[in-house]
This record gives structure tokens, C-alpha cells and sequence, in this order.
């Protein structure tokens, strides 16, 4: 569980010996009198207590066929979290490998943990160096001898388990006897998960999981009859299809969604102890139904994929679809990669490049227009890279045409990052320059404005743009798109009146772009929904993105609504929704692709539910922190999405950092430009 998280956040892995190594500075802290010493100094005997647990680890270097041991040490491992202690542990490894260590390293150790179990000795009794009070000796990790000869499938049936032995040296003239078995002992409870051992580290490392409880095997295969194992086995099989189904009905409930922050929710139904599953049965095969496109799978892969595929950054709602063939295109498509389809180097730059351009333009406005009205995007810039992957999937899918409707939020970033209008023109409108000839000098605001576009995908494909204009009534602009939309299908049939139905309906598509508090407020929003499957007004779907920052106006979601979710009005019309995290953006991209393909194969509403935040205030003049002041505080600590996947494609080796500072300077550069011209 913990490595598999790492992996996907781009963390350090978890080795055992960090656990164990982890495990012993908490029980050196329970019993302190384990990591003092036993000093004497001109003459007399003393019992030195030390402030701080320095824990040493003793370093096998293997050099022109020489072993030499050194042992420096972590000072201050019982004042730290697990995640620093990670990562001073692996960073004194580097350098004892690297010959990189000074003698402030190897001073004031006051406990040593030493591992050979690595080269596999099962059990030994380390020699306790001077100034010390304890040394651990920790064994390898293996099945018990009599049971070597025992093929793995079958010890796997029958619940057998590999086990560790771990020994201390001490100095018994300051620790006795009793008290080394104790402090053995909570070691070993800690290990086991007691005394939230290992609910603790995964609190530390944000890993959105409940760590596995130790548990007897309620299945036990040795000293049974074939026909009672047999039923007890039947009757767990049915439970995990069960909870298989439970996942899909309930994941989303436990996805880690939210961009502010990360609170785990116990959910029953989720819990695999509810359903009579221990530690045990993780590796014994259970029939799956076709989960992951597997028929048999050990349920420790199960739950891989059904953690993978519904808990991490997208929640999907997909089971309330009456239709079981829609029900059925949609776990095939995301079981069997977990959720997680692969992204292409060169995507993830026009990801990044498209995430550089959404903020440094807001940047650019909040600097140069300083006070002044344009509803920002801040905080879901996210909606631009994932708005240029559904056009570049719609043109590479032979769209003829997108209509876009949205409200003022974001609406200039979306002007002028999708549908390219000049920035000249943008910043001309600040400075008040508009054409009294045009509709734009009719003294509406700048951010109502519509505009035409062409997109250009990265393949070369191109798909017709209309961002049409709209009012500051949140939401009236809904049916308006859905009717443009109609109308231009129905000159398309007219135009090529021997095409399929299906076929003028996959040709135009609808994109409507919501806030969170008016797609669950505004009544506008269930009437148009209520049309989608009308003959006389259906559209082929549409799609709905909606931009979740948490707050409407002044007020919270849980005064705003009573439903769970912003998007729960979309549940009558039997329509998906993907709930995504906005601070990933690949997982946003992968959600947009998803909801394309599912609107243009089954031809119904589809809705995207992107949660984000909101930087500033309503509008640029507010000041959020007098109505919201918890909130603003988590905000105010954000690092924005822009740094963060900067960071993730810097530590995945996808990008170097010179071209991360060229793409946003190019851009910078070009905005500047543009500003000098007006």
C-alpha cells in the first residue's frame, strides 16, 4: 500500500528497514531508559540520560572485494516525522556510499540498529558498541524452516506467514532483562499495526488508505475437511464480489479529490474487514467477475485495482446508470489501467505550457490592472489544459464544431488561451479602448463577451470554436448553447440530408462550463437537464464541466446545498459524473478524454466536477478572509498547480529545469510584448 502510493506521487520508497528502523525510535521513546549509557569518568560511575534519540545505522560497504561497516547516525529520529526521517535516513546511506561523510556523522549515537538479515542471516547477536546503552540485531524475513519445501501458492492458501527475528545487545549494568523484552515486545506490537503505528505514517505521507489490520485467518485450510473449507470458501467469495461492487458503488466517497486538503472518511462498505477479510486472504485467488479484465485474481491485486481505479484522484458515479452496456464501457475502460491511461512526454509539455499560460496571464492582469474586474481563474487553472484536450480529442475525432458556454469565471483566460483572442485587444478593453461600432462598444463588460475561433490539435486536426456571449444570470446561458447547438446540427442534416442521425449529433457538441454553487442553485440548470433526452430538443449530450472552488460568492458548500456533491441534480438524467482533483492536472485530462469518447459513443450528457479554489475573492475588489478566514489560510499556503506539476515532471525526469523557466519566460515575454503595443 505505502509503495504503491509513493510510486504514484513521485514519493521516496519505503523499505522495511525504514518501518522497523521507524519502529524502534518509537519504542526507544516509550522506553527512554533504553537509549541512555553507561560512562565512567574520573572515577566515577554515571548514568547519562541523552536529550535526543541519535539512532545509528550500521552501513555495509562492499568496496574492491572489502566490507567495511560504518555506522553514523540520525540525531533527533525521535523529533521528526516519518517522512523526514526517510529521507535523512536514505540521504546518510548516499553518502556513506558515496564516501561523503564527516565525523560529525559518527558522533553521539546513543542507540545502533543493525540489519543483517539484508545478506540473510536469520538471526545473530550484535556486539554493543562503547557509549552505547543498545544495539538491535534485525534478522531476515523469511517463511519458518519447515516450511521451505512448501510451493508459494500453497502457503499462500493456507495462511502461513513469514516471519522476523529481532534480538538486542544491552548494557546490563544501566537495562535489565525484563525491561529489553518489553521494549522487544512494543517493537513487535508496532510492527503488528497496534497503537496506530502505521496509521500514523500514513496520515504523515498523505497516503489516502486504511492501513491492514492484523487479524486471525477466520479461514484456516489445515485441519479442515475439503467440504467445510470448501463452503467457508464459498461464502468469502461471495462477500468479495461484494465489495467489489461496493468500490464502485461507494469509491468515489474516499477519493482524494480535494485540492485544499485530504481527510480520509471511514465508509463501511468499503472496509474489507466488514466483509469477514483479513490479512490471510490477501493472497488467495478469488473469481472477480472480469474486474480489471482478470477473471481470478488474489485479492491483494483486487484491491490494488479498485484503490487505484475509484479512491485516488478522480471519484467516479457511474453505478445509478440503469443501462448495463454504459455501466460496462465505462469499468473497461478505466479497471484495467487503474484509472491511470498513459500520457505521452510531449502531452505533459503542452500540459505544462498550457498551465504557464492560465497563471502567468491572470499574474499579468493582477499586476497590470491592478483593482480591477476580471473574475479570475486562479486556483482552477487546470480548466485550460483540460479544455485543450477535449478540443484536440474532439478534432482529432472529425468535430465539425464546439459551443462553448460559461459564466465570468475564467472567462478571460479562456478568451484568450483557447479561443486566441489578442492580447492587444484584452488589454485594450482594461484600458477602455472599445469600438463604439461593434457590440463590443455597446457598454456590456468585458467578460460577457462571445467570440469565434479556430483549434488547431497538436496532429493538425482542426475543430470549429464559439464561445457564445452571455448575461451575469449564472446558468441562463445553458439552454442558449443547447439551442445554437440544435441549430447548427439541423443545418448539417440539411446540408447532408443521407448522413445517419447519430452522425450530425457526434458533429456538434455542446460544452457548458459551471460554478459549483449555481449548477446546484440555479433552477435553469435541472429544466436544461430535463431537455437533454427530449427529441425535440436532445443534442447528441453535452458536455458539463463544472469549475468546483468550494464557495459561492461568501458561502460554503455545506450551507449551500444539501446534497453531497455540487453536480448530485445530474444523477436524474442517469448522466456519469467524474469528480477530479484540479491539482493533477494529468488526471484532469484523462477524465476530459474519458467524458468525450462516453458523450460521442452513447450520445447523453456527461459531467465533469473539477474540484479547485478560489484565489481572491468573488471578484478582485473583495477581501475573502473577513467572510472565509479558515479557508483563505489554507488557500494563502497553496503552492499553485503550475508549481506542483512543474515539480512532479522535474522529479519524473520529463522535463529539465532549464526548459520548465524557458516555457514560462517565452510566454511572459510574449505577454509583455503585447502590453507595449497597446
Amino acid at each position: 500500500l505505502i509503495n504503491d502510493y509513493q510510486r504514484y506521487v513521485g514519493g521516496e520508497k519505503v523499505s522495511f528497514t525504514h518501518l522497523i528502523a521507524w519502529a524502534i525510535v518509537k519504542a526507544l521513546k516509550a522506553y527512554p531508559n533504553l537509549n541512555t549509557l553507561f560512562r565512567r569518568e574520573n572515577g566515577t560511575l554515571q548514568h547519562v540520560v541523552p536529550k535526543q534519540v541519535n539512532l545509528g545505522l550500521a552501513i555495509d560497504i562492499e568496496r574492491r572485494g572489502k566490507r567495511t561497516l560504518l555506522v553514523p547516525n540520525i540525531k533527533g529520529a525521535d523529533q521528526m516525522t516519518f517522512p523526514q526521517f526517510i529521507g535523512l535516513y536514505n540521504d546518510l546511506v548516499r553518502r556513506a556510499r558515496e564516501g561523503q561523510l564527516d565525523v560529525a556523522d559518527f558522533q553521539g549515537t546513543t542507540a545502533t540498529i543493525t540489519n543483517p538479515g539484508m545478506i540473510g542471516t536469520v538471526l545473530s547477536v550484535p556486539r554493543l558498541m562503547q557509549g552505547q546503552g543498545v544495539i538491535v540485531g534485525v534478522g531476515a524475513i523469511g517463511y519458518p524452516t519447515e516450511y521451505y519445501a512448501i510451493p508459494p501458492e500453497l502457503i499462500g492458501k493456507t495462511g502461513i506467514s513469514q516471519v522476523m527475528t529481532i534480538t538486542s545487545t544491552y548494557d546490563h549494568r544501566i537495562i535489565q532483562g525484563a525491561e529489553s523484552g518489553a521494549f522487544l515486545k512494543y517493537i513487535e506490537e508496532l510492527l503488528l499495526g497496534e497503537h496506530g503505528f502505521y496509521g500514523e505514517i500514513f496520515g504523515q505521507l498523505g497516503i489516502p488508505y486504511q492501513p491492514y489490520g492484523f487479524d486471525r485467518d477466520n479461514t484456516p485450510q489445515v485441519g479442515r475437511s475439503p467440504g467445510e473449507g470448501s463452503m467457508e470458501m464459498i461464502h468469502k467469495q461471495a462477500r468479495v464480489l461484494q465489495l467489489i461492487r461496493a468500490y464502485r458503488v461507494r469509491g468515489h466517497l474516499q477519493a482524494d479529490i480535494n485540492p485544499l486538503g485530504y481527510e480520509w472518511i471511514y465508509h463501511p462498505e468499503l472496509d474489507p474487514a466488514r466483509y469477514g477479510l483479513t490479512i490471510w486472504d490477501l493472497d488467495r485467488e478469488f473469481v472477480t467477475g472480469g474486474l480489471g479484465g482478470a477473471d481470478v485474481l488474489p485479492l491483494r491485486e483486487i484491491l490494488d485495482i479498485l484503490r487505484q481505479t475509484y479512491t485516488r484522484k478522480v471519484g467516479i458515479e457511474f453505478m445509478h446508470i440503469s443501462d448495463p452496456d454504459e455501466r460496462r464501457w465505462l469499468q473497461e475502460r478505466i479497471e484495467p489501467v487503474r484509472g491511470v491511461e498513459p500520457i505521452s512526454k510531449a502531452a505533459k509539455h503542452r500540459m505544462l505550457q498550457k498551465l504557464n499560460a492560465a497563471e502567468a496571464f491572470e499574474t499579468f492582469l493582477h499586476t497590470k490592472y491592478i483593482g480591477h474586474k476580471r473574475f479570475s481563474l486562479e486556483g482552477a487553472e487546470t480548466l485550460i489544459p483540460m479544455l485543450d484536450r477535449l478540443l484536440s480529442d474532439a478534432a482529432d475525432q472529425e468535430v465539425h464544431e464546439v459551443v462553448i458556454g460559461m459564466a465570468h469565471r475564467g472567462r478571460l483566460n479562456v478568451l484568450a488561451n483557447i479561443m486566441n483572442k489578442p492580447y492587444e485587444v484584452i488589454f485594450s478593453e482594461f484600458e477602455g479602448n472599445l469600438d463604439p461600432n461593434t457590440a463590443h462598444g455597446s457598454g456590456d463588460v468585458k467578460y460577457h463577451l462571445g467570440a469565434r475561433a479556430e483549434h488547431v490539435a497538436p496532429s493538425g486536426a482542426k475543430v470549429k470554436l464559439t464561445l457564445a456571449s452571455n448575461p451575469s444570470h449564472l446558468e441562463a446561458v445553458n439552454p442558449v448553447v443547447e439551442g445554437m447547438v440544435r441549430a447548427k446540427q439541423e443545418l448539417l442534416r440539411d446540408e447532408h440530408a443521407d448522413a445517419p442521425t447519430g452522425d450530425y449529433h457526434d458533429a456538434v457538441i455542446p460544452v457548458l462550463i459551471h460554478g459549483d454553487a449555481a449548477f446546484a442553485g440555479q433552477g435553469v440548470v435541472a429544466e436544461t437537464l430535463n431537455l437533454s433526452q427530449l427529441p425535440g430538443y436532445r443534442t447528441g449530450g453535452t458536455i458539463h464541466i463544472v469549475i468546483n472552488n468550494q464557495i459561492g460568492f461568501t458561502t460554503g458548500p455545506k450551507d449551500a446545498r444539501s446534497s453531497t456533491y455540487a453536480t448530485d441534480i445530474a444523477r436524474m438524467i442517469q448522466a456519469p459524473i467524474f469528480h477530479v482533483n484540479g491539482d493533477d492536472p494529468e488526471a484532469c485530462i484523462r477524465v476530459a478524454r474519458l467524458a468525450l469518447d462516453y458523450r460521442q459513443v452513447f450520445n447523453k450528457d456527461v459531467v465533469i466536477d473539477m474540484l479547485c479554489y478560489r484565489v481572491r475573492g468573488h471578484n478582485e475588489g473583495d477581501e475573502p478572509t473577513y467572510t472565509q478566514p479558515l479557508l483563505y489560510r489554507k488557500i494563502e499556503a497553496k503552492r499553485s498547480v503550475r508549481k506542483i506539476y512543474t515539480e512532479l515532471l522535474l522529479r519524473r525526469g520529463d522535463m529539465s529545469p532549464e526548459d520548465a523557466e524557458r516555457m514560462l519566460d517565452d510566454y511572459r515575454s510574449r505577454l509583455q510584448e503585447a502590453f507595449e503595443r497597446v
